[in-house]
């Protein structure tokens, strides 16, 4: 029998209703998609609800139609939200399911991943870990062909992160990483916060603090690698729930970065 991690957040974070689901991601998916773009290096995206974040979340997801044929293996990183951790973890199961189906976890990256000894398993800290799993419905509706390894990342990891990209970054491989911007500051304060981590994101500029980006220690892993590839990074959106779905008291930012290649 397969080990599974059924979906946590489905019918919270995002519908748990298929149909629904669906439309969902395909109407945002259409409203940001640019025609003949060359397909990504990598990705940053955010991970609220999808109400909050999911147009902006779609930005950087529509430039994948371009790599809809391949075979792309998905290596996903953001941090750990309930569970204290030392390091990078993946999660102990052969499958990950979601409304849409079920995603297959990539057993040569987990097994090549697993040598590094900063990487350990760990599936108590993915079991509740919502900014992992709403990137699998984007994913499942914009690649035909994929699969996953999904790492959470513990605090002070950068350099961890660096060195897990710099181990499995190959031409095949999709770096998504996930991290929302700053939280719960009035939403002038926090447009003037989120466009000076833009900045430093298309600067390649590092390092971010936890201040800037909930999922800083995962960005800095790739900056730094970005920058030693010499891609090429572009801001597709930049918004917070004051935009998109709520008060303006105390608002989150979200933020999504497409990397090329030169």
């Amino acid at each position: 029998m397969p080990r599974v991690r059924p979906p946590a957040v489905a019918g919270s974070f995002y519908p748990a209703q298929p149909s629904t689901l669906s439309t969902q991601l395909d109407t945002w998916l259409e409203q940001a998609r640019v025609p003949g773009d060359a397909p990504p290096a990598a990705l940053i995206v955010p991970h609220a609800a999808y109400v909050y974040s999911g147009g902006v979340a779609a930005a950087a997801y529509a430039t994948l139609w371009a790599r809809r044929a391949a075979r792309t293996r998905v290596l996903l990183l953001g941090p750990s939200h309930f569970v204290p951790l030392r390091g990078v973890a993946y999660p102990e199961v052969d499958l990950l399911c979601t409304p849409l189906g079920d995603v297959r976890l990539d057993e040569g990256l987990r097994e090549r991943a697993g040598r590094l000894p900063q990487v350990t398993a760990s599936t108590g800290a993915h079991e509740a870990e919502h900014g992992l799993e709403v990137q699998l419905p984007f994913l499942q509706r914009v690649l035909e062909h994929f699969t996953v390894l999904p790492l959470v990342v513990g605090r002070g990891a950068s350099d961890e992160v660096a060195q897990v990209l710099e181990a499995l970054w190959d031409e095949d491989v999709l770096p998504v990483i996930t991290s929302d911007l700053s939280h719960h500051l009035p939403y002038e304060q926090a447009s003037r916060a989120d466009r000076v981590t833009a900045a430093r994101v298309l600067s390649l500029e590092e390092p971010l603090d936890a201040g800037s980006a909930c999922g800083a220690e995962a960005i800095n892993g790739l900056l730094r690698v970005a920058k030693r590839r010499e891609l090429r990074p572009r801001m597709v959106a930049l918004r917070s729930s004051g935009d998109t779905f709520g008060a303006h008291e105390g608002v989150v930012g979200y933020g999504a970065f497409v990397f090329d290649t030169p």
